[in-house]
């Protein structure tokens, strides 16, 4: 299929950043702007972001991961520790994360460490979970191989007889990824591709640098 790529363009001109309008910490802008982009409305699942990872091979691999809170200034998401993407972050801590949201015409770039949150967290989150999801994550091997769906479907009717009128308990294997970020950037953007970057870095004390960058 030939398709004119080249010619696809749109021009930003929705909203603006400017240094009057970025306060000194990082997470209150971008509390700030995953407000704003709710309210406008049109995108599905506001805390989609993408998950970046090197694996020991130097492998790169992205994924779609949820946004589940912010706390203590990190971005936390849930996740089978066997998977690939745990085995990777486990392997190497640094990882990247972004939001797109193109209602509002932005990007968030954030690169950090990631590591295990404390149990505790893990099973707060977990019991609030819907029934289908807890379930999901014992019938699930993530990144292993498996010979069909049926697989799947067959361990599930098994555990929802194992665990019928019971409390469903959090798997070892499953739970909360904390990612301390160190760099975090917001993208506007602007008319002619004149967009406004301001990126703020992590210096000393845990005091964060403001600095603007060329688009």
């Amino acid at each position: 299929m030939k398709r004119h790529l080249g010619q696809l363009r749109k021009n930003y001109n929705i909203k603006t950043l400017t240094e009057d309008k970025a306060p000194d910490s990082p997470l209150e802008l971008f509390t700030q702007w995953f407000d704003e982009v709710s309210l406008a409305g049109s995108v599905d699942e506001v805390n989609a972001m993408t998950l970046s990872t090197v694996d020991v091979n130097g492998i790169v691999r992205a994924r779609v991961v949820l946004l589940k809170d912010l706390l203590n200034e990190n971005f936390v998401f849930y996740t089978n520790y066997n998977s690939d993407k745990s085995k990777a972050m486990f392997a190497k801590s640094n990882v990247s994360l972004s939001f797109f949201w193109p209602n509002l015409e932005r990007q968030v770039l954030i690169s950090g460490v990631a590591q295990k949150t404390d149990a505790s967290t893990s099973d707060a989150y977990f019991a609030s979970r819907p029934r289908g999801s807890q379930l999901g994550a014992h019938v699930s091997p993530q990144s292993e191989p498996i010979d069909s769906r049926e697989f799947l479907e067959k361990k599930l009717e098994i555990l929802n007889h194992k665990f019928e009128g019971k409390s469903i308990p959090r798997p070892k294997y499953w739970g909360g990824i904390a990612v301390l970020p160190e760099r975090i950037e917001f993208w506007q953007g602007r008319p002619n591709r004149l967009h406004d970057r301001i990126v703020y870095t992590k210096g000393e004390n845990n005091s964060w640098i403001r600095q603007r960058l060329a688009p």
